[in-house]
């Protein structure tokens, strides 16, 4: 039963944070600018010390910190070799009426993965115990608000349509309940565990500082962006801390 109420707090979680980010569209920017510091938030005071945390039994430093190259580098390559994206320097095409591009999909499809993920994270906790269950669950349910409005924001912000990013905000809601019904069915060992963290500590690094941060500052280089952005890792920070 407990179970049953937390995919639904996640599932709700990451809804209202999608639905914040479609109502408030016309002010993306700043949005943008609070979702780049989330993301590199999320990575450097959460995925990151979960990741050296749990794989510090299983694996030396230098193995992590290649996995987190991994996850930087490998967007690289998708991000510039396959997907072959480039930035529109056009200051007159707002958003919503660029030319779509694959990135957005992409970048909804690694949140919703690492939402996954956390579902999971959270039902191995639970396999541990009540008490250890609650304190995972209580850090995820704070960044899937996050995660609701990073997924949307990098499908509108790619041209896509805002009913193509309600679904895919649906499918990242979605993500962490079936990661939590997964685990009823197969353990997933710490040590695979704490490297797939680490290769999401790089994805989001690179999402943060080659994509979200010179967006948000494209149109709008303004202090007030990047106010937004401090305070997007701010809140992260003090989350994190306090749980």
């Amino acid at each position: 039963m407990t179970l049953v109420l937390i995919s639904i707090a996640a599932f709700s979680a990451t809804l209202v944070g999608g639905m914040f980010a479609l109502k408030f569209r016309d002010r993306l920017h700043l949005i943008l600018g609070f979702s780049a510091g989330a993301v590199a938030g999320v990575a450097l005071f959460d995925l990151l010390p979960e990741a050296f945390s749990i794989g510090r039994y299983y694996h030396d430093v230098s193995t992590l910190s290649l996995f987190v190259a991994f996850g930087f580098f490998g967007y690289l390559v998708l991000d510039r070799l396959i997907l072959l994206h480039t930035h529109d320097d056009s200051e007159e095409t707002p958003y919503g009426n660029r030319k779509e591009s694959p990135r957005g999909i992409f970048g909804a499809l690694t949140l919703a993965t690492h939402s996954l993920f956390d579902g999971i994270a959270i039902g191995i906790a639970f396999q541990a115990s009540t008490a250890i269950g609650l304190v995972v669950t209580i850090a995820v349910l704070t960044h899937d608000f996050s995660d609701g409005i990073n997924t949307v924001n990098f499908v509108l912000k790619e041209g896509g349509e805002w009913k193509k990013a309600f679904r895919w905000l649906l499918v990242d809601a979605i993500a962490p309940v079936i990661g939590i019904a997964s685990t009823l069915l197969f353990k997933i060992h710490s040590a695979t565990l704490s490297l797939v963290l680490a290769l999401f500590v790089g994805t989001f690094m690179y999402l943060s500082a080659s994509d979200l941060i010179p967006e948000s500052h494209h149109r709008h280089p303004r202090a007030l962006t990047t106010l937004m952005t401090l305070l997007g890792a701010l809140v992260i920070y003090v989350v994190v801390s306090l749980v």
